[in-house]
């Protein structure tokens, strides 16, 4: 794509990772990002060369770098029923996202070989409105296909330790770690993992123990997944990591005890020399682990239900407390979701998947804005972070010279509420439903070229594959 001449987008709050100024982006034909300048700068080059340069005044509203969602199910193929890329991707353009990373599974066939990607990038390459790259699945058996997943442009990885609820998608045990990790090493990728490990493995007697209780109740849930899943996990995953250096990352974490472990485990790697990005040991919170708490989801509503499930109240504030201390990474939507007969009122039956890959911005937003929290901490935990996980830092995630112009106006003092007419992934049941949230997107611009402006898309998708050779 060849832009008709630069561009240079003015705001009064342009916000990088490290400081908010009254200044502008200047972008060249291609998209691309040439400098960030100050308003004294800005004034006389727009004199010297308006006639060279399109100018597009922001005023008020704040000037962001496109949000990297890197925790997408899409599902297509095989279940686009549940969400495709083209609803997908429309709704994360409304949100200010700019670039999403697909998960490898609820696809049928999962990204677990190259020919099953070839497939899925296939589905996609004409139907995104926004970049899209892909994670990778490492699943029993298919360690010989990771290197050249890796060399057709995967981000990285993603197993389960516990089941992951689709057949097609088995989960690893210890033994598979070992062949995943020994065909990863030298590849500079990254191994993520679901991290649960099913409580029937230290508790035999949990089944029956829940055939009591009222299976509509979401404590009975909870009950089914409880700390000790995640905790166990992470235990499994440290027990590897003197023994390798991929990097490792920590995906959807809702327990708060497991974070101080994964602490830990990045400062050993950082004393023995890892260098990769954060220690090599990197984790992620969900937006619906710090907007709810168990206490507050009402019986029978099963559209709050994911894996790992929602806590208490005070694993809620503690999370907070985490990631403001740099302990988590990142803050994703795991939007993963499904069509509404399988969000039945039963919480122990009902798919279990939270849809809100168009509302991340906003959501982060309120509940920060509501803490104090500046607006540079919408570009480190919602667009820096998610794209060094993804090795996409020298092209996504922040406004650099160099990096594709991704550009969002947002206006943080505006609001709205979700009604289903303004959900526009394809399942609207969500937990947001009727939810009043704070910060509007005004506008998305996909490398310098607008894509949504003031409720509307306004192009044929224009998105790029974020592969090699595809």
């Amino acid at each position: 794509m060849v832009l008709p001449s630069k561009q240079l987008f003015l705001s009064k709050r342009v916000v990088t990772e490290h400081e908010v100024f009254d200044g502008g982006v200047l972008v060249d034909e291609n998209g691309v990002i040439v400098k960030l300048m100050k308003r004294e700068d800005i004034d006389g080059l727009v004199k010297e060369n308006i006639g060279d340069i399109k100018v597009v005044d922001g005023g008020n509203l704040v000037l962001l770098a496109g949000i990297v969602d890197s925790h997408v199910h899409v599902n297509e193929p095989g279940r686009t029923a549940w969400e495709g890329f083209r609803t997908a991707t429309n709704a994360a353009a409304s949100g200010g996202i700019t670039t999403i990373i697909d998960m490898p599974l609820n696809s049928i066939p999962p990204t677990t070989t190259v020919d099953n990607l070839k497939i899925k990038a296939s589905a996609a390459k004409a139907n995104i409105y926004v970049d899209v790259g892909f994670w990778g699945g490492v699943i029993p058996g298919n360690q010989d296909s990771l290197r050249n997943l890796v060399k057709a442009g995967v981000v990285g990885f993603k197993c389960f330790l516990c089941p992951s609820g689709v057949d097609e998608f088995p989960r690893v045990l210890p033994e598979d770690l070992e062949k995943a990790f020994k065909a990863l090493e030298g590849t500079g990728s990254v191994l993520a993992f679901h991290a649960e490990i099913e409580e029937e493995d230290t508790d035999p007697n949990i089944n029956r123990k829940l055939k009591k209780k009222d299976p509509e109740e979401y404590n009975t849930y909870l009950e089914s997944r409880p700390p000790a899943m995640e905790l166990n996990a992470i235990s499994l995953i440290t027990s590897f990591l003197d023994k390798t250096d991929v990097r490792v990352h920590v995906v959807h974490v809702s327990s708060a005890e497991v974070v101080p472990l994964l602490a830990e485990a990045r400062q050993v790697r950082q004393k023995s020399g890892i260098t990769a990005w954060r220690g090599g040991v990197t984790s992620e919170t969900c937006h619906h682990y710090l907007n709810f708490n168990a206490e507050g989801i009402p019986k029978g509503h099963s559209e709050f239900k994911c894996a790992p499930p929602i806590r208490d109240l005070k694993n809620k504030e503690k999370l907070w407390e985490y990631l403001l201390d740099d302990k988590l990474d990142m803050v994703v939507s795991d939007h993963s979701p499904c069509t509404p007969d399988l969000k039945c009122s039963n919480n122990l039956e009902a798919w279990g998947g939270i849809s809100s890959v168009q509302f991340g911005l906003s959501l982060f937003y309120t509940a920060a804005s509501a803490r104090g929290l500046e607006l540079i901490t919408i570009t480190k935990y919602l667009s820096s972070g998610p794209a060094h996980l993804c090795g996409l830092q020298n092209r996504k995630g922040s406004l650099k010279p160099g990096l594709d112009a991704d550009l969002v106006f947002f206006d943080p003092e505006a609001s709205f509420v979700v009604t289903s007419d303004k959900i526009r992934h394809k399942n609207k049941l969500t937990p947001y439903l009727n939810r009043k949230l704070k910060g509007v997107v005004k506008q998305t611009y996909l490398r310098g070229q607008l894509i949504y402006d003031e409720g509307d898309i306004i192009t044929e998708p224009k998105g790029k594959l974020l592969l090699n050779d595809f």
